[in-house]
């Protein structure tokens, strides 16, 4: 189930390239979608598993002040980074990029903690910057083969992935992580899709496009949450993370066999340093259990 899901999340980001690129779908529109209705599934999961966690959660107005906070400034700001990384660059290295975000995690984990990090920890940001590095410039300093765009988005995505990884906090431990996904994703949704007046965009009434978009919404974002979270109750938060990194392979191999992206062995490379830096910080005593 968790490699499933890291499938199907590398996947989803393939899909949305090919809606940018192909279907001319715009960034702001497909996040606010895919948050409004991936979002209603995951509630309606929460309706039938968690209905006294999602009932409890929903109406302590405290509570709804931090949810609130975490699906604007959390969710919404990652789905929304992550997109819009990949529209000006591409689905694998956008994924890739916004991995980083673990070794943010790693370093609000040392300020916190007052210390400096292990060997273990400073091997893995090596390995994310060697990885930044290769992205950026494939090996040669003097030459930028990623637009400025493509690299900013996705360095800010991976901040986005920091902040929607650590704003939970308790919520998730006291209301379970379908109720607060859930409610979170619709909130966030609602209020993108108020602030672009997103009902006044045509939807796309192209088959593919239709097609994509049901993929972005059920078997990129509900379904996988759904498997994941399940992994994680039967083989832990730090095994289905490591599991789910294959992410970054499945959303590299999408790119390039499906979309035909060209990626040269720099790529390749990059891809390989920032899964390994993913694979040492999968652990209890570094960075929480992936819940993207």
């Amino acid at each position: 189930m968790a490699l499933a899901a890291g499938c199907l999340w590398g996947l989803s980001g393939t899909v949305g390239q090919y809606l940018f690129d192909q279907k001319g779908v715009g960034t702001s529109w497909l996040t606010a979608i895919r948050m409004i209705f991936a979002g209603a599934v995951l509630l309606a999961v929460a309706g039938f598993t968690a209905r006294p966690q999602l009932k409890a959660l929903l109406t302590r107005p405290r509570k709804l002040v931090h949810l609130a906070t975490f699906s604007v400034a959390g969710l919404m700001f990652c789905q929304y980074t992550y997109l819009t990384a990949i529209r000006y660059s591409n689905s694998a290295t956008a994924t890739a990029l916004q991995y980083l975000g673990q070794a943010l995690i790693l370093l609000v984990a040392c300020v916190q903690g007052r210390r400096l990090p292990f060997l273990r920890e400073e091997a893995a940001l090596a390995l994310a910057l060697g990885g930044v590095f290769l992205l950026a410039t494939h090996g040669d300093p003097r030459n930028l083969v990623l637009t400025p765009q493509g690299l900013g988005w996705g360095l800010v995505s991976a901040l986005a992935l920091m902040l929607y990884t650590l704003l939970p906090g308790g919520l998730i431990r006291d209301y379970g992580s379908v109720p607060v996904l859930g409610s979170g994703m619709v909130l966030g949704g609602l209020v993108l899709g108020a602030a672009i007046r997103v009902w006044e965009t045509p939807f796309p009434a192209d088959p593919g496009a239709l097609l994509g978009i049901l993929y972005i919404v059920l078997l990129g974002t509900a379904l996988p949450y759904t498997l994941y979270l399940q992994s994680v109750c039967w083989i832990g938060g730090v095994k289905a993370s490591m599991f789910a990194c294959v992410e970054t392979v499945s959303a590299a191999l999408a790119t390039f066999l499906w979309l035909k992206t060209p990626l040269v062995r720099p790529d390749w490379a990059a891809f390989g340093l920032i899964l390994a830096m993913s694979l040492l910080l999968a652990n209890k005593d570094t960075v929480p259990a992936k819940t993207k």
